[in-house]
């Protein structure tokens, strides 16, 4: 199980297409949207190989196109958690004795099929059922979740030869087992990519996975199950269950077999899960590894010497991309009182230019919010802040979910640093400003840093070293990943490994070794050729 000398070449990360006009992808990627609107399927469970036909059922519909329904999917229950669970442990043995090149070759070759012929059918079922535009669809779907297969594939081989020294007369190893049980994968509607990577990292290393998707990604969820299948994943490895979180997760979660959990949602949720766990702490054959990434509060520090354009391009981009709905999205920004003026009418400006509708129309920057569920938490607190005396609204603040759930990109300005757009994740285009003076630039870092619970992402921009050096060392816990003189979001597998920490997750850095050594348990072995035979030490003999 180690210790081979495969050669995996380092992969360089997937080119992302440009679907510029005229050009055979963007030709290609219009017609399999007009191909998958055109029919309805239907999306089963799949335990242990089997396709599973539930009597409860949900929609894929879109969400810029509420109307118009893409599939049906079965939901599932708690007797088919317990019949993942069980198919999971029957496929564990023999999946755990695979070579471990078998086991990567198996998401090497899903890489291969999702930049190949499937890209232009999990980029459109991403752009229709998850509301991506064109270039996040093709940055997530396709380009991230190549490079997490092929980057992980490459991590995992460097892990599996990193052996102890051995001295003469012995042999040393370490042996990288797989968890004791099966890990539950619960992805999120976001990121194609991340859900993708949260079921296969675990399984690349030897674990089986019970794979419990957001209801609104099923769609590429089931699509993407479809590939790893195709790609030769063994029945049961990957155990895809698609329905009601609370009762797959309140089955899992509960079982002995349990040995970790890789979650991307919210914070409230991910708390919920390690309450859980923590309650049934003495069921489980072993501690439960608990993997998350959760909310982000997302900010963005402008410097007087910043430089005003790049600031408000990253602010516009960082905020108002997926309308959003990243966890890493800029959602407050502090901006000195001297530059102020002028980034107010930029981003103004910037703002009105936004086209806004179907991502079908590769010229829209915003498209809808994901479901009629955000659509209202997010109108409901644009509509307090319309009435609040510490807050007003510089641009959008609009709605209409009359034919898709659109939500204009909105521009608060508030008179107080912990103003509840400045603080509570919105997940939606908002973002608020807060205007500081230009002395009291390190004060207003301090701030930054106490404001927010949470520990994601997060840029400064400035020009002055020291402006710089001083928000590297007093931001030092308020982002996982820091960005100067650039946007908060678009980490990129292998660049710049993703997550953050405090009440953003775990930050066990999804795409590195430091996420894959959390689904291994190794085992050191000592071999003594030439054992002692007597139990007293040569000192204990009499002169």
């Amino acid at each position: 199980m180690s210790g081979r000398q495969t050669d995996i070449i380092h992969p360089v990360n997937e080119p992302v297409l440009g679907y510029l006009p005229g050009s055979a992808e963007r030709a290609a990627l219009k017609a399999e949207l007009i191909r998958l609107r055109e029919q309805a399927i239907e999306i089963p469970l799949i335990i242990g190989g089997r396709e599973i036909h539930t009597g409860e059922t949900g929609e894929c519909r879109i969400p810029h196109d509420h109307r118009h329904l893409l599939g049906t999917y079965r939901r599932a229950g708690e007797s088919h958690a317990h019949l993942a669970i069980d198919a999971a442990a029957h496929a564990a043995p023999g999946w755990a004795q695979t070579r471990w090149e078998d086991r990567l070759a198996v998401f090497q070759k899903a890489a291969e099929l999702i930049s190949g012929p499937y890209r232009m059918q999990l980029n459109a079922a991403t752009i229709l059922a998850q509301g991506k535009g064109v270039f996040q669809a093709e940055i997530d779907a396709v380009c991230e979740l190549a490079d997490f297969l092929r980057l992980n594939a490459h991590y995992a081989a460097r892990i599996y030869r990193q052996q102890p020294i051995s001295t003469p007369g012995e042999r040393n190893q370490l042996e990288y087992r797989p968890l004791e049980g099966f890990v539950l994968a619960v992805s999120p509607f976001n990121f194609t990519a991340i859900a993708g990577n949260l079921a296969a990292a675990p399984a690349m290393l030897g674990n089986t996975v019970i794979w419990k998707p957001a209801s609104a990604a099923v769609y590429s969820a089931h699509l993407l199950m479809q590939i790893f299948q195709e790609a030769g994943l063994p029945d049961g490895v990957i155990n895809f269950l698609p329905g009601s979180g609370s009762a797959i997760a309140a089955t899992a979660l509960k079982d002995p077999a349990l040995a970790g959990v890789h979650f991307t949602g919210s914070t409230t949720v991910f708390q919920s899960i390690w309450q859980t766990v923590g309650r049934h702490i003495t069921r489980y054959r072993n501690y439960p590894r608990i993997v998350g990434e959760t909310g982000g509060k997302d900010f963005v520090m402008l410097h007087p010497s910043a430089d005003r354009r790049a600031a408000v391009t990253a602010l516009v981009r960082g905020a108002f991309e997926y309308q959003g709905q990243k966890c890493s999205a800029a959602s407050r920004a502090y901006i000195p009182q001297s530059l102020w003026e002028s980034v107010r009418g930029d981003l103004t400006s910037a703002m009105r230019d936004i086209k806004m509708g179907s991502p079908e129309d590769l010229s829209t920057f915003v498209n809808a919010v994901i479901d009629r569920s955000a659509f209202d938490k997010i109108t409901g607190i644009l509509d307090d802040v319309k009435h609040h005396p510490d807050a007003r609204i510089l641009a959008g603040g609009g709605g209409d979910a009359s034919e898709g759930y659109f939500i204009e990109p909105t521009l608060i300005q508030a008179d107080q640093p912990d103003f509840r757009t400045m603080v509570e994740e919105i997940f939606g285009p908002v973002l608020t400003v807060f205007v500081y003076p230009d002395e009291a630039y390190e004060d207003t870092l301090k701030l930054c840093d106490e404001t927010s619970i949470y520990g994601l992402t997060g840029a400064v921009f400035a020009r002055d070293r020291q402006a710089i050096t001083a928000a590297r060392r007093i931001l030092v816990n308020a982002a996982g990943n820091f960005y100067i003189n650039d946007k908060p979001t678009g980490a990129v597998v292998g660049q710049q490994p993703f997550g953050g920490a405090r009440a953003s997750g775990t930050n066990d850095k999804a795409g590195s070794m430091l996420n894959l050594y959390r689904w291994l348990s190794p085992r050191t072995i000592k071999e003594n050729f030439n054992p002692p035979l007597n139990y007293r030490y040569p000192l204990m003999e009499q002169p």
